[in-house]
């Protein structure tokens, strides 16, 4: 899988069930067997749903931390809290766990949103809330991305 593209308005249904935006599954039609983790995410309140490919990829890098340094130890554990493994139905749904939907604050109305190879579930508010927030997006940029070179 290379990268995904897309943001889309979704909404939850009272059992927490997810209906993939058409645009996004046509997208991850290669990857839908293969399944997928969901998680919180570490710097935002929303979840990130990790195609199992890239999931393990992450899991190789972390295998490679020492258990027995403390940081490394608590970092492990706080990261993989409330991961979940999720399949996405016959019908095009993923079910989003009670635990996850509480952290992510998710109501009815979600934004499913690409982040190049993985995708992050926001509740809608707080996604338009976080995408509109004062932080200048050209500083951000440049402290980012600006001493890259093309190579």
């Amino acid at each position: 899988m290379n990268t995904l593209i897309g943001s889309y308005e979704c909404k939850v249904d009272t059992k927490g069930r997810l209906m993939l935006p058409s645009g996004l599954k046509k997208q991850m039609l290669p990857i839908l067997e293969e399944g997928f983790v969901l998680k919180r995410s570490v710097f935002q309140p929303c979840l990130e749903l990790y195609p199992m490919s890239q999931w393990n990829l992450l899991m190789e890098k972390m295998n490679g931390l020492n258990r027995f340094n403390k940081k490394n130890n608590d970092f492990i554990r706080k990261f993989s809290a409330g991961v979940k493994m999720i399949e996405v139905d016959a019908n095009g749904r993923l079910l989003i766990p009670k635990d996850l939907i509480s952290f992510a604050s998710i109501e009815k109305e979600i934004v499913v949103s690409s982040a190049i190879n993985i995708v992050e579930i926001w509740d809608k508010d707080k996604y338009e809330s976080v995408v509109s927030e004062s932080e200048d997006f050209a500083d951000l940029a440049e402290d980012v991305m600006g001493f890259e070179t093309n190579e």
